[in-house]
């Protein structure tokens, strides 16, 4: 762990030189590739390239790379539809019946229930074969289709959970209430006024130049993600852009470029309760992103995920801080945006935070890791341990397994992501609980504890 350094936190030269010297460790590792950008009280203090945009031609990524940027793209649906309501064409108010009469149970729902996942509607994500319907060209009124039949999940309003099929129905709503298709829309309403000249909604089918191809890191190497149809992601996450556009839209959102200051208090104003705490510091769901505290500063995040890719933008607006991360790299077990992020974060704040260092593997029996199968839960997630062929394994519900590889006949690390597991055993030599440490992931270093459930 690298503690509070002693430089003064205005010189940003230094500041400048610690982070890219931490992003070259992370690039080291493998586990990140793509651009940064971080800013501070409107000066630039980062903005960079690291790894290949395209690693068969050896193309370098750059300020000028052009990465999907996934689920970044609900804060641009949200502000088409703040700005619509601007206009008096609608109200986040209103019923989706209002605007789509012939949507199943569009009576119940409201705008704003779609804004902050509160609308019940399942995520289309998780449908029957979506892995590969998805390499097919879909419209938008095929997409909505799919799950709009669908039984809602709960009564609109009663609880917060994250899907995308809720922005996918504001795209429809954007395009019958504006006259205008979702693209044509951004395009002429929000990129264009902030001089966004290297951001649209993404077409496989068009030449864009400083196109960054999307990969998947196993741990051991580098593969061509999965094809997607662009047409799929919709307003939910179909947008391209790069770091220097993102800083562009990021700024556009202290003015009044795009959306007056009634609407921005209203887009970053708590809507859901994604998770409380007593002491008020839990996470929170605006219009197209996440209200939280981190490092003690009030933070406001977004970012996403879509094949071969994984994106994040932080603010601290206290300190009108901005750090955008874009990568063309889809991790197994969590976006690396994540904790690279927050460990910029710290550099900033003068807080501590990991170093990624090269770790090697060593040569032990297999038959150790008969003690660590089984279950662990901490905060109601599960992971589970497993062995197979003589190596073992992790796997969080809900995401891929991933190969863990021992530093000693305790210690693991996984080479997906700067993450450690340690196993803490009782006196039969049985493993009792494990601690996970993953940097950026939490204040103070990431360690949590697991305790073994079976």
């Amino acid at each position: 762990m690298v503690e509070q350094g002693s430089q003064s936190p205005s010189n940003n030269q230094t500041i400048a030189d610690e982070m890219t010297a931490y992003l070259q460790a992370c690039l080291a590792n493998r586990y990140f590739m793509g651009s940064v950008l971080v800013a501070r009280a409107g000066e630039v203090l980062l903005s960079a390239g690291y790894g290949m945009a395209n690693l068969e031609h050896d193309v370098p990524n750059t300020q000028k790379t052009k990465f999907r940027i996934g689920s970044i793209t609900k804060q641009f649906t949200a502000t088409a539809i703040l700005q619509l309501q601007e206009q008096g064409l609608l109200s986040v108010h209103q019923k989706i019946s209002t605007y789509l009469p012939d949507y199943p149970n569009g009576e119940q729902i409201t705008i704003h229930q779609l804004l902050n996942h509160t609308s019940g509607i399942p995520n289309f994500n998780e449908l029957d074969n979506f892995e590969q319907i998805t390499k097919i060209k879909v419209s938008l009124d095929d997409l909505i289709a799919r799950f709009s039949g669908e039984p809602l999940e709960f009564t609109p309003g009663e609880r917060y959970r994250y899907t995308n099929s809720g922005y996918v129905v504001l795209t429809k709503i954007i395009e019958t209430v504006s006259g205008h298709s979702y693209a044509d829309y951004l395009q002429h309403q929000i990129l264009e006024p902030l001089g966004m000249i290297d951001s649209g909604y993404d077409r496989q089918e068009a030449i864009l130049p400083h196109r960054a191809s999307g990969y998947v890191f196993s741990g051991v190497a580098y593969q061509n993600a999965d094809f997607v149809d662009m047409s799929w992601p919709s307003g939910a996450g179909g947008m391209y852009s790069t770091i220097e556009d993102i800083y562009k839209w990021e700024q556009g959102l202290y003015t009044d470029a795009v959306l007056s200051a009634n609407s921005r208090e209203m887009m970053f104003t708590p809507k859901a309760v994604i998770l409380e705490k007593e002491d008020g510091k839990g996470a929170y769901h605006g219009y197209g992103g996440i209200i939280c505290t981190h490092l003690e500063r009030k933070l406001l995040y977004t970012g996403g995920g879509i094949d071969g890719f994984s994106t994040r933008i932080a603010r601290y607006p206290d300190e009108q801080i901005s750090i955008i991360v874009l990568t063309n790299i889809d991790a197994a077990v969590v976006a690396p945006v994540v904790p690279i992020a927050n460990d910029l974060a710290a550099i900033l704040f003068g807080e501590p935070y990991d170093l990624p260092k090269q770790r090697q593997v060593i040569e032990i029996d297999p038959a150790i890791y008969d003690a660590y199968i089984g279950q662990y839960e901490l905060s109601g997630l599960v992971m589970t341990v497993t062995k197979e062929s003589n190596r073992i394994f992790t796997q969080w519900a809900g995401l891929e397994r991933v190969e863990m590889f021992p530093e000693s006949s305790r210690k693991f690390f996984l080479k997906v992501i700067n993450a450690q597991r340690t196993f803490l055993v009782d006196e039969t030599g049985k493993a009792s609980g494990v601690i996970l440490h993953q940097g950026g992931l939490d204040r103070g270093g990431g360690e949590r504890m697991a305790t073994r459930v079976n």
